[in-house]
């Protein structure tokens, strides 16, 4: 019993962050505020996010002609911005109803696809999760990917001989990938970190908002993401390092056969451990599959994420020295001043200026047991 009760005040900090030296501009960003995701049927979408904790806090519609100045993309819009709980600083969704879309999109792929986008959250029952979407796809023949769930332990947390008192401590996680959407879901067992994934008590499903972002991209992360710190303001966890399928977590969650790898390369705000964003190349090491040119605004399924930040006009001035060729600054469709970036990586952005409640924001990385 004495060990148990230790167990439960053991709390561990880990520097995320590494030993990188960064000089970076103070843009008050605060990670990944929004998914912006395309739809032919935002009804359907906006109930299949309500199982999730997400429900419509903001709409705008606006014409083809007013679209095609903010998006460059000539159809009648209407757009819908979704809130899981009380956390309104990141993890957002935009469900973009296009009245002409211009295409499925990358749709139902491999995971290590050039395009892909996943995003992540937290839950309090992936077996759940995973239950219902082996039902989707086998009873109700919808096309869905499950992938795991599979144990990990990440920060090597688990300790001693174990027994029923000294349980391992870890992660389960699982890729689900779809049509439309592409989830990942992780359940921690043995710790919690404060301030990276929030359950409601009244989410149906026991899910949180997205507490980080995946994505597959092209080129070489050391030069294709800088600007993730010279124009957004971002800090990198680590320089790209490569994982593979020696790896539980990879080896499941991305579906990579033998011999396989990828590289990877973080960042994190300076203002919020959450709305992290995670970058995936298999850059110089293998072929894969290339769908960015149906990743386009227009098209159905994740497009383009948003930012905010008190200072729009410095991240527009910084993009422009970068030579990102930003456009002028102006309305988006819910009359916040904004622009669009595509970056060198092939993602796109819509970068905000506004100012969000931040309340006590967790800019510290804590691991603490917990007897679970």
């Amino acid at each position: 019993m004495k060990q148990f009760f230790l167990s439960l005040i053991l709390i561990m900090t880990i520097d995320v962050h590494g030993s990188i030296s960064q000089d970076l501009p103070d843009t008050g960003v605060s990670g990944v505020y929004e998914v912006m995701l395309g739809s032919a049927d935002a009804e359907k979408t906006i109930q299949y996010f309500g199982e999730f904790g997400f429900s419509v806090i903001d709409e705008a519609t606006i014409s083809a002609k007013a679209a095609k100045q903010i998006y460059g993309f000539d159809s009648a819009l209407t757009s819908y911005r979704l809130q899981n709980g009380n956390i309104g600083t990141h993890g957002l969704l935009r469900v973009l109803e296009w009245k002409n879309p211009s295409g499925p999109g990358v749709g139902f792929s491999q995971p290590e696809t050039v395009g892909v986008r996943m995003s992540v959250m937290r839950t309090n029952d992936i077996f759940r999760l995973a239950d219902i979407y082996q039902d989707l796809r086998e009873e109700a023949q919808e096309p869905w990917l499950v992938a795991g769930p599979v144990f990990d332990d990440l920060y090597g947390s688990t300790k001693g001989k174990l027994s029923i008192t000294n349980r391992r401590a870890g992660v389960r996680e699982m890729g689900i990938y779809g049509q439309l959407f592409n989830h990942v879901f992780f359940q921690r067992y043995g710790y919690t970190i404060p301030g990276y994934g929030t359950i409601a008590d009244d989410t149906p499903l026991r899910t949180s908002e997205f507490t980080h972002h995946d994505f597959f991209v092209e080129g070489d992360l050391t030069e294709v993401t800088a600007y993730y710190s010279s124009v957004f303001g971002l800090r990198s966890e680590n320089e790209p390092v490569i994982d593979g399928e020696w790896q539980a977590g990879p080896r499941v969650v991305f579906q990579m056969e033998a011999g396989r790898s990828h590289w990877y390369r973080g960042f994190v705000s300076p203002n919020n451990i959450c709305g992290k964003i995670k970058l995936f190349s298999t850059y110089g090491l293998h072929e894969t599959d290339d769908r960015s040119h149906r990743q386009r605004i227009g098209e159905l399924g994740i497009t383009l994420h948003s930012l905010w930040t008190p200072n729009v006009t410095l991240i527009h001035r910084l993009a422009k020295e970068n030579g990102l060729a930003p456009p002028p600054i102006g309305a988006n469709e819910f009359g916040e001043p904004s622009f669009l970036l595509t970056g060198p990586d092939g993602v796109s952005w819509q970068i905000i200026g506004k100012n969000v409640k931040m309340g006590d924001p967790v800019t510290e990385f804590k691991i603490e047991a917990v007897n679970n």
